[in-house]
């Protein structure tokens, strides 16, 4: 896992302190004049009650900071760790390479796929470097351009969604920001290849749809998912900054939300604590449910995958017409 800055969010100072308690005992335990072992078996379970607690409980809003921590496991992390012989592909053959978008051929469990993943970067110039995992056009163009070898070659298609949104910035719509997310989108439905996509962490937006149309769509616990940042809900509905809480309860963008609504397939459940305290295991639990949904996807005909692909997304516009409606 890559180095980041401690960030202790608001409602874990307490389960901070304990860790830090156990820490430095844990650094005294070498002395063997003393036995602290009950002592610390005893922080830990302590510690292990409060952290169930806590999680059990949490709000919309300290989901989405959980869905940012800077340890959360990233893109490249999940690549790192599950995709074995990973060559990088970049360009999309008509303006330049969009290092947001991180795309290229692998092997997962001995099955040759292809991956596309945004990735925001772990420290100031890593973020830099990938633009806070805001894609400009030509990322979702080279996007296309690796689902069409995909299909090409029939190679499933693994996805990891992060990020805010697409970039918002005056280069990216004169150069077509719109038609590019819209395209990406179409290119999802219509690929003849089995598609799984994986919310890790903040899902946004179209930036975040356009590579998240996909037979299976699956989210990680703590992490969210919706049409828009709830800072950016905030400021159109209230014109306030303020009402951020009241704008992440609105959204309804929890996994737990969007598994009732439909929105999604399945949660991958996330170590006690989030993934940003057990990295390897959040990383396992994908692995698992990554090739269980695989092996089925594989079995399926190309033509009857993506006709059932495109009806579960008309399925889930119709359900949403039907209720506004009856409203």
């Amino acid at each position: 896992m890559s180095d980041n800055e401690t960030v202790i969010l608001d409602f874990e100072k307490t389960i901070v302190e304990f860790e830090e308690k156990i820490e430095h005992l844990q650094s005294l335990s070498d002395n063997k004049d003393l036995d602290i072992s009950k002592e610390i078996k005893r922080l830990q379970t302590h510690l292990n009650k409060h952290l169930e607690q806590v999680y059990r409980h949490l709000s919309p809003w300290q989901k989405a900071q959980i869905a940012r921590h800077p340890a959360r496991p990233h893109c490249l992390d999940y690549i790192n760790n599950l995709i074995q012989n990973f060559t990088l592909l970049c360009g999309d053959r008509r303006f330049g390479d969009d290092a947001a978008i991180v795309g290229g051929i692998g092997t997962f469990e001995d099955i040759p796929v292809v991956v596309i993943g945004q990735e925001k970067g772990n420290d100031l110039e890593s973020r830099i470097k990938y633009n806070f995992g805001m894609a400009k056009p030509e990322g979702y163009r080279k996007a296309q351009r690796i689902m069409e070898m995909a299909e090409k070659f029939k190679l499933p298609i693994l996805t990891f969604v992060d990020t805010a949104g697409a970039y918002p910035g005056i280069d990216a719509e004169a150069r077509g920001q719109a038609e590019a997310i819209a395209s990406s989108i179409e290119k999802c439905l219509r690929v003849k290849t089995p598609i799984i996509a994986t919310i890790i962490g903040e899902g946004g937006s179209g930036g975040a749809i356009a590579i998240a149309t996909a037979d299976k769509v699956l989210m990680l616990e703590h992490s969210i998912y919706s049409v828009i940042s709830p800072e950016g809900c905030a400021s159109i509905l209230w014109r306030s900054a303020d009402k951020t809480k009241e704008a992440t309860e609105a959204l309804h963008l929890t996994a737990q939300d969007l598994k009732k609504l439909g929105i999604i397939d399945e949660i991958i459940p996330e170590p006690l604590g989030g993934a940003h305290r057990n990295p390897e295991q959040a990383i396992e639990n994908l692995r698992q449910a990554l090739k269980a949904d695989l092996q089925v996807l594989m079995s399926v005909n190309s033509e009857k995958l993506k006709k059932q692909r495109t009806e579960k997304f008309m399925k889930i516009g119709s359900q949403f017409m039907q209720q506004t409606e009856a409203k």
